[in-house]
């Protein structure tokens, strides 16, 4: 069984940061991609950031020049550094990682972010 734990969210003051972090553990095996996806209240989910196997990524254009998606394979963790955030950036944000022979995608239990004065 696979297991996904986030950490990291909390509120925060416009223009601050947060670290997230998801840890994946159990029979999980060749990951390929790990990424962010975020869901503000009333809005659909929406891919924030994403890292290839190989270190490549890709990000949102509303979070372009502030997020940051890394990676740790020797943890089977992924990383999002977000700076200067704004009240836009509201959401529970959620990991999500595709792995194993026959690509599977795995979902962690989202993490709130408040961005607020």
């Amino acid at each position: 069984q696979v297991r996904l734990v986030e950490s990291g969210g909390g509120l925060v003051q416009p223009g601050g940061s947060l670290r997230l972090s998801c840890a994946a553990s159990g029979s999980i095996y060749k990951i390929s991609v790990m990424g962010w996806y975020r869901q503000a209240p009333g809005k659909q989910r929406e891919l924030v950031a994403s890292i290839s196997s190989g270190g490549t990524t890709s990000y949102a254009d509303s979070v372009k020049g502030r997020f940051t998606i890394s990676r740790d394979n020797a943890k089977n963790t992924v990383y999002l550094q977000m700076n200067s955030l704004n009240p836009e950036d509201t959401a529970v944000y959620y990991c999500n990682i595709q792995a194993g022979w026959v690509t599977t995608t795995y979902w962690g239990q989202g993490t709130q972010v408040t961005v607020s004065s």
